[in-house]
């Protein structure tokens, strides 16, 4: 029998209103391929700003915190989470994705497992425009009509309100959600959760899940991982991902820090394990390394294809760039890497978005290419276009990886690096929205500007200055229901794009211009 244990409770009501958000959480979608259903402004004109972090913490020129996705409706919302103190604390700042104007903060008690680099804290909204985002003691809230001044609200545990209550205060020590929310397409969420210390409850370490009626479930990341007891955890940050028929759910599991894991896949609606693979340097045959400092997260081709990042092993033997793993969808077949998988989650990007491609496969992958100067590299920082089905012979390691399609080299020198020709700033995006109506993508850059990559030219057609740049942990573009474009920099959130002209439509009446979707 699969060892599961299952809560049931009472259910709150469901949203009467079915609307599919622009932005879901991290990635996009909860496949997270961070397509964008919208085409984006042009990068001429902030916005608006504001900050996502109170009380930063700078370390030297350095911000060691991965700040979370935001979310954004269909009605022009935008939820921003938000660092509330020093070491913890967070809060939810709901705003008009057009004008910047705060609508509403929406709090929470939710503190941090124990950590190195800050974890991210990424709400997610659901298909039925309910916004969830992580309480205390492995709970969940969730906001109903979030594009109005007031809406329903209420919380889950996903063992039982009724466990919640019987024993708060040791629950709130122990239970901490440790990575993203993700929605699918029937209201469920998903996320990691760790188990600090034994409570009152026979639960581990684990992923757990909530329908949209308020039923949890879960599963621990060792019975996950075929009962190998040197798993404890889901990895801080990894957001799981489910296929795109929603029916298989996606994650790695570790034994926590920088250690050695698999990637699994289980039954998004008993969380009944599938299968799994144990995760493996594709160069050195070493154990791949998971680390709980990074953000990589499973994505799910428009194939099925699954792509997991992972880091070199033994550790800085291919410039602590790691690698893109790639499997098929059942986890059976490890096919070609790519040369880069730290900290970074892919993005699609359709193959007709490049009009120089010649191959054969239906999309490609969008990466940062760093290459660490500060790690045996170069420092010629790279973002690049990959084909998942072709291969080359990298020049760094020599192994064989994704074929290049494009790559561009960051476009300013690092003072830092003044013997090294051609370093430059690092690229810190760790999920890159991609915006198909434009055969581009919003890329954001440590020195301080946000970039137009065009697909069709490869070259940066646009960037506008959104700080004087600092090193920081690596952070998601997005792209809003209105066309906005968001990127974070030096713990401030910016709203990228003037307004749209108003033209004057066929009858002769002005009319506003808007995005296409």
């Amino acid at each position: 029998m699969i060892p599961l244990w299952i809560a049931l409770f009472a259910a709150a009501p469901l949203p009467a209103q079915s609307t599919a958000p622009a932005w879901a959480g991290y990635g996009h979608d909860a496949q997270h391929t961070a397509v964008s259903g919208f085409t984006s402004r042009p990068l001429n004109e902030i916005r608006w700003q504001t900050p996502v972090d109170l009380q930063p913490v700078i370390t030297g020129n350095d911000i060691y915190i991965h700040y979370g996705s935001p979310v954004i409706t269909a009605g022009n919302t935008i939820a921003i989470p938000v660092k509330t103190g020093a070491t913890d604390g967070f809060e939810l700042d709901v705003r008009d994705e057009i004008t910047g104007a705060k609508k509403y903060t929406l709090t929470t008690d939710y503190s941090l497992p124990p950590h190195d680099w800050t974890p991210s804290y990424g709400p997610a909204l659901s298909s039925l425009n309910r916004l969830y985002w992580a309480g205390a003691g492995g709970t969940v809230y969730y906001r109903d009509q979030p594009d109005a001044a007031t809406g329903p609200t209420g919380q889950y545990a996903f063992y039982g309100n009724a466990a919640y209550v019987a024993d708060t205060a040791q629950l709130n020590a122990s239970f901490k959600i440790s990575t993203p929310l993700v929605a699918d397409n029937d209201g469920d969420i998903f996320f990691g959760f760790v188990v600090l210390a034994p409570t009152s409850l026979p639960i581990q370490s684990g992923i757990a899940r909530i329908n949209a009626n308020g039923v949890g479930s879960f599963i621990t990341a060792q019975n996950a991982a075929g009962g190998d007891p040197s798993i404890t955890q889901v990895p801080l940050n990894c957001t799981p991902a489910l296929s795109n028929d929603g029916q298989t759910l996606y994650f790695a599991v570790s034994s926590g820090g920088e250690s050695a894991g698999y990637l699994v896949a289980v039954n998004s609606a008993t969380l009944a394990p599938i299968a799994r693979v144990r995760l493996v340097d594709p160069h050195t045959g070493n154990d791949a390394i998971l680390a709980d400092d990074g953000t990589a997260s499973p994505m799910v081709g428009p194939d099925g294809d699954v792509y997991y990042g992972v880091l070199d092993s033994p550790l800085g033997s291919n410039n602590y760039r790691g690698w893109m793993l790639h499997f098929n969808s059942v986890l059976t077949q490890l096919k070609t890497p790519g040369a880069f998988g730290w900290d970074d989650t892919p993005s699609v990007v359709a193959a007709n978005l490049v009009p120089s491609y010649r191959g054969s496969s239906a999309y490609l992958l969008l990466t940062k290419y760093n290459n660490y100067a500060n790690a045996g590299g170069n420092g010629m920082n790279k973002v690049a276009v990959l084909d998942p089905d072709a291969a080359m012979t990298d020049p760094i390691s020599g192994a064989t990886v994704m074929q290049e399609v494009l790559t561009i080299l960051g476009p300013t020198p690092d003072p830092a690096l003044p013997n090294l020709p051609g370093a430059v700033y690092e690229w810190c995006i760790n999920s890159a929205a991609v915006d198909p109506f434009q055969k581009s993508a919003l890329v954001n850059s440590e020195d301080g500007n946000l970039y137009r990559w065009d697909f069709t030219t490869n070259t940066f057609t646009q960037k506008i200055r959104l700080t004087s740049g600092i090193g920081e942990a690596y952070t998601p573009t997005l792209i809003g229901a209105d066309g906005t474009v968001y990127a974070i920099n030096d713990a401030t959130l910016f709203a990228v794009g003037a307004e749209p002209v108003r033209s004057e439509c066929a009858s002769g009446s002005v009319c506003a211009e808007r995005p296409r979707r």
